[in-house]
């Protein structure tokens, strides 16, 4: 019997709590949702209609899933006059491509993204094209934050009710998270690093407060939950640059969050396990999402619940591609008990997949997760029972 909310649910599970079952929640953040729209991508993510944030509230209403959010709007206003403006340059029957600039007190930023009709957008010219030459426009982006209006997270907050939770998102430093912003992606953001050192800690540092100033205008508005971390903290730098980088702010950020009791995860596709054993030792971090399995990442869920399930609560994990997008619902079935036996005792878990389901994967997939989570997922969990029907499914395999 379910006692709690949606929204309750995974909350308690995330607050590394024991809810009146597991919680369900693949990672369907983009694609599925564009997709149960009907309409071309481009009118999601160009002319918002819907927003990406109301077609994933939407599609949580359909699959009856348990919602998380990760992008709930805050408005915020910069100290910078800056502006923008969009331009559709090219559109055809399969694609739209469209010219963004931004306006600076030092000159234009421009960027081009290409948008599929049934794909998500790609970027495709970035803004920044030689760090040393641009620093002056860039620095406006991260100017001082001055206010913020919350009227979209209080219309998000509405539409979802109480069927899911909603995240703010606030970055850390990385290459996890200035990759979006370098022409030529990966080679350019690795020679800025090492040809402009200066210039580079200069935008870290910079990038950080601007960061922080938009924690604390979240933390005024009373938001329900943050996120931080950014794809790929360990996939798009090393080790050693996560902790340079990234992990001073992970502590700021996850410290004032303790401290105005307000929950706060780490999104990390790809490679996490470096990741998990620094925020469980040397942050107040609250989950950890998504855990993914080799090859795309390197966390064994049973291992990381053992050894630091006592301070972080865990979401996933789920293969995307083998068992979301090609495995039959017996597949979807058996790993999504082998996911709660390894990590589901007293709580602090979500049942969820690595990072986004893509966009064909079949809905009766996504539904047979939420069916497990409500036959095998009620507290106090039945071993016993969930051994008995892995068994039955391996037999049967």
């Amino acid at each position: 019997m379910e006692t709690m909310t949606r929204r309750e649910r995974i909350m308690t599970a995330l607050w590394n709590r024991q809810p009146d079952r597991v919680p369900v929640t693949p990672d369907t953040s983009i694609m599925i949702p564009c997709r149960l729209t009907g309409k071309p991508f481009w009118e999601i993510e160009i002319n918002g209609n819907p927003s990406l944030t109301f077609a994933y509230i939407n599609a949580v209403k359909i699959l009856g899933t348990d919602g998380w959010m990760f992008n709930g709007t805050l408005d915020f206003k910069l100290r910078s006059p800056i502006s923008s403006e969009s331009e559709v340059i090219h559109r055809d029957d399969e694609k739209w491509i469209v010219r963004h600039v931004t306006h600076t007190p030092d000159g234009d930023l421009t960027q081009t993204i290409v948008s599929p009709k049934d794909n998500p957008s790609t970027v495709t010219e970035k803004i920044i094209k030689n760090l040393k030459n641009d620093f002056k426009k860039l620095r406006h982006l991260f100017s001082d934050v001055i206010g913020y209006d919350d009227t979209t997270y209080r219309e998000q907050k509405k539409a979802m009710g109480e069927d899911g939770m909603i995240c703010v998102y606030i970055a850390v430093p990385g290459f996890q998270n200035f990759i979006s912003y370098f022409d030529g992606n990966l080679e350019a953001l690795t020679y800025a690093y090492y040809d402009e050192p200066d210039i580079f800690e200069e935008l870290v540092a910079l990038y950080e407060k601007h960061e922080l100033q938009k924690l604390e205008m979240a933390l005024d508005a009373k938001v329900e939950s943050i996120l931080t971390g950014g794809s790929g903290s360990i996939t798009m730098q090393s080790p050693a640059l996560f902790d340079k980088l990234s992990l001073p702010a992970l502590k700021k950020i996850t410290r004032m969050c303790k401290e105005a009791g307000v929950l706060c995860g780490v999104h990390s596709c790809g490679k996490e396990r470096h990741l998990v054993e620094r925020c469980a030792n040397e942050t107040d971090l609250n989950y950890v999402n998504p855990l993914e399995i080799p090859p795309m990442g390197d966390c064994d869920l049973a291992e990381i619940k053992e050894k630091f399930g006592h301070k972080l609560a865990l979401m996933g994990n789920l293969h995307t591609t083998q068992v979301m997008l090609l495995g039959s619902v017996k597949d979807v079935r058996r790993e999504s008990l082998k996911a709660i036996r390894a990590a589901g005792k007293n709580g602090g878990f979500v049942l969820s997949t690595g990072d986004q389901c893509s966009r064909d994967t079949p809905l009766e997939n996504i539904y047979e997760m939420v069916r497990v989570g409500k036959e095998f997922g009620q507290y106090p969990l039945d071993f016993d029972r969930i051994d008995d029907e892995i068994k039955r499914l391996e037999k049967e395999a």
